[in-house]
């Protein structure tokens, strides 16, 4: 898939893609990754992760204020 708002369902499996595994900006990110999700298995070493569960919204860490997007579009 390389749709970045495709919406994926448990179970499913991302990897990166064979010819884009030796980029740098790729093994740069994965080293400064700290995957500590519950929700989501990584493993580094074939640069793959498996979506395991939808996350209740208290376990996202992401300070995002639901309201101030609903206020917006609904101008």
């Amino acid at each position: 898939v390389n749709i970045p708002s495709y919406s994926v369902k448990p179970g499913d499996v991302i990897a990166v893609r064979e010819k884009s595994k030796a980029l740098e900006a790729i093994n740069n990110s994965v080293a400064a990754s700290k995957n500590s999700f519950e929700w989501i298995q990584f493993d580094s070493t074939k640069l793959e992760g498996k979506f395991l569960e939808m996350p209740a919204r208290k376990l996202i860490p992401e300070n995002i204020e639901e309201h101030l997007i609903v206020e917006l579009y609904s101008k």
